[in-house]
């Protein structure tokens, strides 16, 4: 079992940057894809970025490429998801997840373990 935790949520202005942390405890995540997705109010659980356990090769939705980074820091069994440029359209709940699965997927049915999500929200 995984368990994920998220933190770094908050109110932003637009233009702005909060970086989201996901700490693992109960395995390494060195073995995993750990993926972002987000939840925006009345809408569907959204694929936003994805790691490979290697961290080579990286996903990103199109809505997010150049202004979201994700990366992982494995000696700390946590991935970061650096956000910046936001808009308010990024405003959602935002979770980590993680899977065994190789390659990298983007479908959230996927992934095994999630996090509690933590909410961002970017005001215009």
């Amino acid at each position: 079992q995984v368990q994920l935790v998220e933190s770094g949520g908050g109110l932003v202005q637009a233009g702005g940057s909060l970086r989201l942390s996901c700490a693992a405890s109960g395995r390494t995540l060195g073995s995993y894809t750990v993926g972002w997705f987000r939840q925006a109010s009345g809408n569907e659980r959204e694929f936003v970025a994805a790691s490979p356990w290697s961290g080579r090769t990286t996903s990103y939705a199109d809505s997010v490429k150049g202004r979201f980074t994700i990366a992982r820091d494995n000696a700390k069994n946590t991935v970061h998801l650096q956000m910046n440029s936001l808009k308010p359209e990024d405003t959602a709940v935002y979770y980590c997840a993680a899977t065994r699965r190789s390659p990298i997927s983007t479908y959230h049915y996927e992934y095994d373990y999630w996090g509690q999500g933590t909410q961002v929200t970017v005001s215009s």
